[in-house]
């Protein structure tokens, strides 16, 4: 299977100088608890609910923040014809929870998730990269 089966696809955006409210309102208008931040064309982040609570809210920052204060940078990411054994094994290579997809051209067609891995009956494939992603260092 490759990875464009299983991807959720994602063409909306933010710019590094967006604000965490606008980024929290992109995210609820189409249902995504993730949202690639782009600036001249190119992925520099990715910034996801959890990363709202636990990097703004809980720390008591601004939501009119921009943010590029909180997002992950350094984001992975695949080719939309990429094996998703593949990308899965990268996600626990990685320990992320997400990649950027990407087509041939260069241009981000989507993110896919351990959810949608998990959504396309490859459980064994999902709990295989979560419980890598969440193995302790130690």
């Amino acid at each position: 299977m490759q990875v464009s089966e299983a991807m959720s696809i994602q063409v909306v955006t933010a710019k590094p100088t967006d604000t965490v409210q606008d980024v929290a309102r992109i995210m609820s208008e189409i249902d995504s608890g993730a949202v690639p931040i782009v600036d001249g064309g190119v992925v520099v982040g990715l910034i996801t609910d959890r990363d709202i609570v636990v990097r703004v809210v809980a720390e008591g920052g601004d939501i009119s923040s921009a943010v590029k204060e909180f997002m992950t940078e350094g984001v992975e990411s695949c080719l939309e014809d990429d094996d998703i054994t593949d990308a899965a094994n990268l996600m626990a290579e990685m320990q992320m929870r997400r990649l950027v997809v990407y087509n041939n051209d260069g241009a981000l067609t989507g993110i896919l998730s351990l959810g949608d891995i998990a959504l396309e009956h490859r459980g064994d494939l999902a709990s295989f990269a979560l419980e890598e992603i969440s193995e302790d260092d130690d």
